[in-house]
């Protein structure tokens, strides 16, 4: 089974404390762990651990969400008053930790960042610009003004493994390292499918028309909040017509081609993904298969 960055937290959610007041004040007591967090950096122990602290660790003038519960004690993060809602991107500590943490630390910093990322994003409403306060541990933020329910989002991603004749469709953007490839990808808009997305994404960056769509694997990406769905299509034909507003480079890579990268091979003809990324666990897949 494929270990993803960002998913498999072991803090259970406990949906059911979230909209019970009583509940949740108990489980803020001594016992309680605070994740530390620099704005929206983790902080990470010496033993390579995130660090979590008490709530009186926690400014006054700070928002408390609820994570859940692991040993019996309620666990939470703090939407500090220094983020203003502008979405961080992920910075030089972030990709330490992906390196540094284990699996389940990292999914546990994932979701409490696009939470509170989100928090910091949404203190006005939406529809009258009115400021709004948290509500059920951090799962709602609830409007004075209009009295509207605002809830934390996910943007999906599709990103596609697309083959023809054996070799696998693979682009380049500006803003990727020199000669890293990786799969196609891009947002599902409204009113799409996950295939439909699938097969417009590629035909848009690429030229290429697709057949079926078929699943693969997901992973939570919390830059700041998107659901990457990992996706697999066979090419219709392999004629490439290349949007360079969205693709520096593009194209066909044979098996041994991609099984030289994923090795870590200087001399061959591209960069593998990084393994914290979808895209590496489905070139995996594709070449296992």
């Amino acid at each position: 089974m494929m270990k993803i960055a960002f998913a498999g937290s072991q803090i259970d959610r406990s949906d059911h404390i979230r909209s019970d007041p009583a509940a949740l004040e108990g489980l803020m007591n001594w016992r309680a762990r605070l994740l530390r967090l620099d704005g929206l950096d983790p902080v990470i122990s010496p033993e390579s651990t995130l660090e979590w602290g008490t709530l009186a660790d926690a400014d006054p003038a700070s928002e408390l969400v609820f994570l859940g519960v692991a040993d019996e004690r309620g666990c939470f993060a703090e939407v500090q008053t220094k983020l203003q809602g502008s979405v961080s991107p992920a910075g030089p500590r972030v990709w330490a930790a992906m390196a540094a943490l284990s699996p389940e630390d990292l999914a546990t910093y994932g979701g409490a960042r696009s939470l509170v990322d989100w928090h910091a994003r949404h203190r006005f409403c939406a529809r009258c610009g009115a400021a709004t306060t948290l509500a059920k541990g951090g799962w709602q933020r609830s409007c004075g003004g209009c009295g509207a329910e605002h809830f934390p989002r996910v943007d999906p991603v599709t990103i596609m493994l697309v083959e023809h004749d054996g070799r696998l469709l693979l682009g380049r953007q500006p803003r990727f390292p020199p000669r890293r490839f990786s799969a196609l990808a891009g947002f599902v808009e409204p009113g799409e499918s996950i295939e439909e997305a699938v097969a417009r994404e590629v035909l848009e960056e690429a030229g290429v028309k697709v057949g079926p769509v078929s699943y693969v694997v997901s992973q939570p990406w919390p830059f700041p909040s998107s659901l990457m769905i990992g996706c697999y299509a066979q090419a219709l034909d392999d004629q490439l017509t290349i949007d360079t507003t969205e693709l520096e480079e593009a194209d066909w890579f044979t098996a041994e081609e991609v099984a030289a990268a994923m090795a870590g091979d200087e001399d061959g003809r591209f960069i593998a993904p990084p393994p914290h990324a979808i895209a590496h666990h489905l070139l995996q897949w594709w070449l296992d298969r």
